[in-house]
């Protein structure tokens, strides 16, 4: 008596995983990944794109800062010292300034030193973090203690304190001069992140793999480590720029940052304290846009972060 045949396997089960129809015979859904996950999480989020819709509102102040000061000024840029300190009117919600001039639109042309500040600083910083923590997780040895070394002693710099005694004994220093000395402060933070990120993937199969095929330790470090490093360094950099924005405010108030005739928020801040109890309007608008900015930056970045650590979700 012959045993029954078993059954022939069906078409389905002869395809590859990839290749199997789902159940409703539609396209199969693109493999799940971090970068996915972490978006879809960021897009179900209303506060992800308050943000995004504050930080955009700013950027293109700052960048047409003439196209908002025509929609929102009818004096055509004219400043009347007979308007100094006139407060918010219908045609005016700012209300005027020391000098006659419509202060919603000083307060949008303040925004452009702002955030050229906060993206260059971070942008620069960045770039140098990357360097810097390639070359010091990839090496390790001598390098790495050189590097971290060094690392560690501007880590310990305040930063704006850091700041104000470079800038004070150069006076005459423009908005790029601040850049640079905000570059030079603020680095570390991110090298060390970078730093760690490069010693955890350096060791990995695959940099393995490409390092006995014979790749260089260039094509290494930039090919096969620094994407799967890159991650976190950024979160820290989206985080970076409202610290950026709020160190430089801080510097114009103080006097040590940006001089008169520029226009910024801190500047006002400055020259608006004097006035705070006759004229409180001159301090709050600055402040306000200041605070929103700088607020819509950090929660980004927390937001990001959080959807890119598997562990916080």
């Amino acid at each position: 008596m012959t045993s029954p045949r078993p059954p022939a396997p069906t078409e389905d089960l002869l395809l590859p995983p990839a290749a199997a129809a789902t159940p409703e015979g539609g396209p199969q859904a693109a493999p799940a990944s971090l970068g996915r996950d972490a978006w879809r999480q960021l897009r179900s989020r209303p506060l992800v794109w308050a943000c995004l819709a504050v930080i955009a509102l700013i950027a293109l102040t700052a960048a047409f800062p003439g196209v908002f000061t025509a929609l929102l000024s009818d004096d055509n840029g004219r400043c009347e010292l007979s308007h100094s300190k006139l407060g918010p009117t219908a045609g005016h919600p700012f209300g005027y300034d020391l000098q006659g001039c419509d202060y919603l639109a000083q307060v949008v042309r303040g925004s452009r030193p702002s955030l050229l500040t906060g993206i260059a600083v971070t942008a620069g910083a960045l770039l140098v973090s990357v360097v810097l923590g390639l070359l010091a997780g990839f090496y390790g040895g001598w390098v790495d203690n050189l590097l971290s070394r060094a690392t560690e002693v501007f880590f310990g710099l305040p930063f704006v304190l850091g700041a104000t005694v470079i800038l004070v004994a150069f006076p005459r220093h423009g908005l790029g001069a601040m850049t640079l000395v905000l570059v030079v402060l603020g680095w570390s933070t991110m090298t060390r992140v970078m730093r760690s990120q490069v010693i955890a993937v350096r060791d990995a199969d695959y940099v393995r793999a490409a390092r006995m095929s014979g790749a260089r330790p260039a094509r290494l470090m930039f090919r096969h480590i620094l994407p799967n490093a890159i991650t976190p360094v950024i979160v820290v950099a989206m985080l970076n720029v409202g610290n950026v924005i709020s160190g430089e405010a801080t510097l114009d108030f103080l006097g040590v940052g940006l001089q008169y005739p520029a226009v910024s928020w801190g500047l006002q801040l400055n020259t608006a304290q004097s006035y705070f109890l006759d004229h409180p309007y001159l301090l709050a608008f600055p402040a306000l846009f200041l605070s929103a900015t700088v607020l819509s930056c950090i929660l980004l970045g927390d937001a990001v972060r959080d959807a890119y650590d598997p562990k916080l979700r």
